[in-house]
């Protein structure tokens, strides 16, 4: 099969989860909890989950990914495809349509202009985009009329579902941004924590880090939805608390990312006011390595830069040999249970995209010392710490707070020093760590340390984009407010070809190949990305709260409009 067969017109209509409202707005209040806090409103300027799933409330695409991974449309009228014509014989061009009526959340209509601004803004060569990949290749995009906007490719796509898709690409209002463009992107606080929107629900109050106020969008384009007429979405805290407010106290409806052991759940819905929802996606909990040097003592404009190399995990034996000290099979016992799987890929999902190589699954605590001695890193003075030419193996650790992330550091910590390499582990609060502010030290773009851990995933079934973020000049850096999704500064002018001929083949079968080579080139062939464990989401939800449909493929939140009071 060819992704070009399923661009005939194999893609679903919309099928969201039935409702039958009295009216907008009856069902009173409903409150969500995010202990990771959102600390902004507009996806294009932050890859954290938190701050794109709050935002999609607001904000939405043109089309998106239902439950199973099909996609539907959104703002659009219909998913373009090679037979209805939406998508060019030569696979060159797509053409959405914007469905008729609709209304930005202030009464101004949906135009083709602000879909194309949105472009703009995310490719605007002064600014940083943190869903730049979503853009890859696109050569431009044009208004042919109001409802109407075609998007040109530099060769052919046979997925050229990229822009304007998912939760992380949604539209945004060209009146409100306007004057938003490039370096001026981070300064537009009202616009940024304040976006006009297409989706259910309007910002009434956004204090980030803590507490977002919304009520229900009088010009959204169902009149019977949404139920709610006011959301409290909470931030902070830690996952056990979240999980405690929904299926022990009920004092909240929804809770998201139970990053908690399956016990702990298990006793919490013990308590009867709620229920634990999972599924398996292509989430993974991994580490990543710093190919450029995080110390304090460079100067700003080149600390953890492309300018300064790594003073050791430049060297891919140290890299291999803090992969083959880990005990993953416990890792996730302690963490996860059946909520996690031992994986060695970073794209262990959908099934076909996976190498399924499990050459990490097993701890070699002895091979990895080999290994390092080998390499020349010893241990010259006895202090129990391995070094090489001066440069001792000291490694500064980082990840978000949270309670199985700090078992997962105190772990490897033990497991790295029994091959020499001394560890300090650091914890952020989550909300600053996936924040995204460029005046932060403490961003996990920014990785001003050597290791950091953490987990995140990609929209829909297809993994090109997901891939994509990995090329040259993609990184994080002070041109780009630090903004940008390859985050350990990896560049291989090899892996950038692949790039480029995932994005113009076709045959299905093939891609898959080509994306499993691009997976084993961030994993095994060069330890880059170290993955962990391949984790299923958890979240929660009242008894009292219907309509609720865990998406693994897409934001969590992506149906609220249907989400309603169970009497």
């Amino acid at each position: 099969m060819t992704m070009k067969t399923l661009l005939m017109g194999a893609v679903a209509t919309a099928a969201l989860a039935p409702a039958a409202f009295a009216e907008r707005g009856a069902d009173g209040e409903v409150s969500i909890i995010y202990w990771q806090a959102p600390s902004i409103l507009n996806p294009y300027l932050s890859g954290g989950t938190k701050d794109v799933e709050s935002a999609s409330l607001v904000v939405e695409p043109l089309a998106r990914y239902n439950e199973v991974g099909v996609m539907v449309p959104f703002l659009a009228a219909e998913i373009p495809t090679v037979e209805n014509g939406g998508v060019s014989e030569d696979l060159t061009t797509i053409t959405w349509k914007i469905a008729d009526g609709m209304l930005w959340s202030d009464g101004t209509p949906v135009t083709s202009a602000d879909v194309k601004f949105t472009a703009e803004y995310c490719m605007h060569p002064e600014g940083g985009c943190a869903q730049a990949a979503f853009f890859d290749g696109v050569e431009n995009v044009e208004a042919l009329d109001d409802s109407t906007v075609k998007v040109t490719f530099n060769q052919p796509k046979p997925n050229p579902y990229g822009p304007f898709v998912g939760g992380q690409s949604p539209i945004i209002q060209a009146a409100q941004f306007a004057d938003c463009l490039g370096a001026k992107a981070p300064e537009c606080t009202e616009a940024n924590f304040n976006p006009i929107g297409t989706g259910p629900f309007v910002v009434d109050d956004f204090r980030p880090n803590d507490v977002i106020q919304y009520s229900a969008n009088p010009n959204y384009r169902d009149p019977a939805k949404p139920a709610f007429a006011k959301v409290t979405f909470k931030g902070g805290g830690d996952a056990t608390a979240a999980g405690r407010a929904v299926l022990e106290t009920g004092e909240f409806d929804y809770a998201w990312n139970l990053q908690l052991a399956p016990d702990v759940i298990a006793r919490m819905e013990e308590g009867g006011k709620g229920k634990a929802i999972a599924g398996f996606g292509p989430l993974v909990e991994r580490l990543e390595m710093n190919l450029t040097n995080p110390s304090a003592d460079l100067p700003p404009e080149t600390r953890s830069t492309v300018a300064e190399p790594h003073p050791f995990l430049s060297d891919i034996n140290v890299r291999k040999a803090l992969s083959m000290a880990i005990d993953r099979p416990l890792l996730v016992e302690v963490g996860y249970g059946k909520a996690g799987k031992v994986t060695c890929d970073l794209v262990p999902a959908p099934a076909m995209f996976a190498s399924g190589d499990q050459h990490c699954a097993t701890q070699d605590i002895d091979g990895a010392k080999a290994l390092l001695d080998e390499a020349g890193w010893t241990d010259s003075d006895g202090d129990g710490v391995r070094d090489k030419d001066g440069v001792k193996l000291s490694i500064l650790y980082q990840t978000s707070t949270n309670a199985v992330r700090q078992d997962f550091q105190a772990l490897i910590k033990q497991w790295w020093s029994e091959i020499g390499v001394e560890t300090e582990l650091r914890n952020l609060d989550a909300s600053v760590f996936f924040g995204g502010d460029p005046g932060s030290p403490d961003t996990f773009q920014k990785f001003y340390a050597d290791v950091e851990m953490y987990a995140n995933t990609f929209n829909g079934t297809d993994p090109q984009q997901y891939l994509a973020a990995y090329r040259c000049g993609g990184e994080p850096k002070p041109s780009s407010q630090w903004q940008g999704e390859n985050i350990n500064r990896f560049c291989d002018p090899a892996y950038d070809e692949l790039i480029d001929e995932l994005a113009r083949t076709g045959e299905i079968e093939k891609r898959a190949e080509i994306a499993i080579k691009m997976n084993n080139m961030l994993t095994k062939d060069s330890f880059t990305i170290v993955p962990l464990v391949h984790r299923g989401r958890v979240s929660a939800h009242a008894n009292s709260l219907g309509g609720v449909i865990l998406n693994v493929w897409d934001s969590e939140l992506w149906n609220v409009a249907d989400w309603y009071r169970v009497k």
